[in-house]
């Protein structure tokens, strides 16, 4: 058998070692190779393209939120163009994908701020997004870092020139319901720049209206937990909380107000804030959350504390809720004031109080449907029940983690039975604390 030796440089004084056509092959197989992988760079080899992977739109009456996956974060810029209302949106150094050019059939014909949209290569480099609206609109756009099953995120948000005035809205449907009048506790003023819109007439003396504001947690960006089966929190929160508002509305002296009617997403302050203008009697958030092991089971109830939380999971779970602007997205730079709070800034010992009373009265009635994680009323720091103005409950219907329960959150049924509960411990609860008399209620500027 011949044998070939092969030298990695010719000694001296003799001539280099002849090599094979096998090794020249190997040879370069093996430079190429190291080349794919990173090892060597050709100084002309061109960059990748950042790439859009995932494009979503959240209309809501709020705002339109309109959220760009990519796989790194992206220079920007965002022009307002009129006559007609335009929002151009241009995009550096990313590549034209179907995930981008499949949004425009996302922009839904009830939008209530962008009619249509339009994508192209604006220039070398650069890809224009033109989003033809229905009104003037105030733009906000920023980037969030990775979170969850998020990777960086460029994110849109459409705002009305005017925000949208829930109580407004709120006394408006009051006004059209068969035979309702707005009562005399409840009046309201013209909205800002609205000089011709009057303010309603007092109406013969009624019983004091109680509202209520039920808050479907989470919702659009923010899906909150999820079951093993696929269930999202965000859609069995506001299933729940919709029921819950039909059977509080058909009550004579109460009615009830969501924080949000549709698949978007809320930042906690917008929650918090929702409730102040409308002067809420009860402030109730309705959740089902994860814990780590999905043998944990029951519903629960909670409200603030001043001291801390009563318990290690009441921790976990405050601190997992307020996490929520995190992944729903919130400009930081627009930080709400509820959040910087601490407990010490605010008179909450009243508030408290009356939580925890609510909390009991509704607690005793969710356990006869459903186990109870804790007999009592837990407390902790949640940033949604920071009114200091408002009672204010968190609702743990079951745990979406448990198979078992996620079944029962699936369930029609069951969604029916906790609205029902739930009417039931808030009723109780008005009647043996009846709230103040109020003179006026005007909206809070």
């Amino acid at each position: 058998m011949h044998k070939e030796t092969y030298s990695v440089a010719p000694q001296r004084g003799r001539a280099p070692a002849r090599r094979s056509p096998c090794f020249t092959l190997f040879f370069a197989a093996l430079t190429l190779a190291v080349c794919l992988s990173g090892g060597l760079v050709a100084p002309a080899q061109a960059q990748t393209a950042n790439q859009i992977t995932a494009a979503r739109v959240w209309p809501s009456q709020d705002y339109t939120r309109v959220a760009l996956e990519i796989q790194e974060p992206v220079k920007y810029e965002v022009l307002s163009l009129k006559d007609p209302e335009r929002l151009v949106l241009d995009l550096e150094g990313i590549e034209i994908t179907a995930a981008l050019t499949e949004l425009a059939d996302k922009i839904q014909p009830n939008d209530p701020y962008v009619k249509a949209l339009r994508i192209g290569r604006f220039k070398p480099g650069v890809v224009r997004l033109v989003f033809d609206l229905k009104t003037e609109v105030k733009p906000q756009a920023f980037i969030l870092p990775p979170i969850g099953d998020y990777g960086h995120r460029l994110v849109l948000d459409f705002y009305p020139l005017v925000p949208h005035d829930p109580l407004l809205a709120f006394l408006d449907k009051l006004q059209t319901e068969p035979g309702t009048a707005v009562p005399p506790a409840i009046t309201k003023s013209p909205a800002p720049g609205d000089a011709s819109r009057p303010a309603a007439r007092a109406a013969p003396k009624r019983d004091r209206l109680i509202i209520i504001v039920i808050d479907a947690g989470h919702g659009g960006e923010d899906p909150g937990a999820r079951g093993r089966r696929g269930t999202h929190e965000k859609d069995v929160t506001l299933a729940i909380a919709s029921k819950l508002k039909a059977r509080i509305d058909k009550e004579p002296n109460m009615r009830a107000v969501l924080t949000r009617d549709g698949d978007y997403y809320l930042s906690l302050q917008a929650r918090v804030e929702k409730a102040q203008r409308v002067r809420a009697d009860l402030f109730v958030s309705i959740h089902a959350d994860a814990f780590v092991k999905p043998h944990a089971r029951g519903a629960s109830v909670f409200a603030l504390s001043e001291r801390g939380a009563t318990s290690a999971a009441a921790s976990w779970l405050a601190k997992r809720e307020n996490d929520a602007d995190l992944i729903g997205g919130v400009n930081l730079e627009g930080r709400d004031r509820y959040l910087k709070m601490t407990l010490a800034d605010l008179s909450l010992t009243a508030q408290i109080n009356d939580s925890l009373k609510a909390g009991r009265s509704v607690l005793e009635q969710i356990g006869g449907i459903n186990d109870l994680h804790k007999q009592d009323v837990e407390q902790a720091g949640f940033a949604v029940l920071k009114a200091p103005d408002i009672p204010s409950i968190l609702i743990e219907t079951a745990f979406i983690s448990n198979p078992d329960e996620e079944r029962k959150l699936r369930s029609t049924a069951y969604q029916n039975q906790m609205a029902d509960a739930l009417l039931v411990g808030i009723k109780r609860y008005f009647a043996k604390n009846p709230p103040l008399a109020r003179d006026r209620l005007v909206s809070i500027q």
